[in-house]
């Protein structure tokens, strides 16, 4: 999505919104986007969670395998085949198509799921330096007028 789309987006919230001015999707005065952290770990588990049930229930490929590792549904797809039903390619598609884009979803859920939980982390660090940084600054003969200083 290009910037301006965004911002058109957020003018056509705001103006839909009651009052004409309101706060776009985030809820911040301007309407900027928010997130945060108990949003970010709802999200990340929901992937996690996905992921897990994908993994335990999707994988048509890997079930009931034979001695050479062909699952069950290629078997069915070799067997109709070899008796030249037309379904028998069809199915051994079926399985390709479908094994790949549960090997893409799978993938999706365990960045989306990854990726937040490094970004928790890594905004629970930079507060942290924050937090460091500031008491560091501000010490009880700190004058107020110091700080000024730090937001120029």
């Amino acid at each position: 999505m290009a910037w301006n789309e965004w911002e058109s987006l957020k003018s056509a919230k705001a103006a839909a919104s009651p009052g004409g001015g309101g706060s776009g999707g985030g809820g911040g005065a301007r309407g900027d986007l928010v997130a945060h952290q108990d949003d970010l770990g709802a999200v990340g588990h929901e992937a996690f969670v996905l992921h897990r049930a994908l993994s335990r229930q999707a994988d048509i490929s890997g079930a009931g395998l034979d001695r050479s590792g062909a699952c069950s549904t290629s078997q069915a797809a070799v067997s109709l085949k070899s008796h030249h039903f037309a379904m028998g390619p069809a199915l051994g598609t079926t399985v390709t198509v479908w094994t790949a884009q549960l090997k893409h979803l799978l993938q999706a859920c365990a960045h989306i799921s990854n990726h937040l939980d490094h970004t928790k982390a890594s905004h629970a660090q930079d507060d942290a330096k924050v937090r460091t940084k500031i008491r560091g600054i501000v010490a009880p003969d700190t004058p107020v007028s110091r700080l000024t200083e730090y937001f120029k």
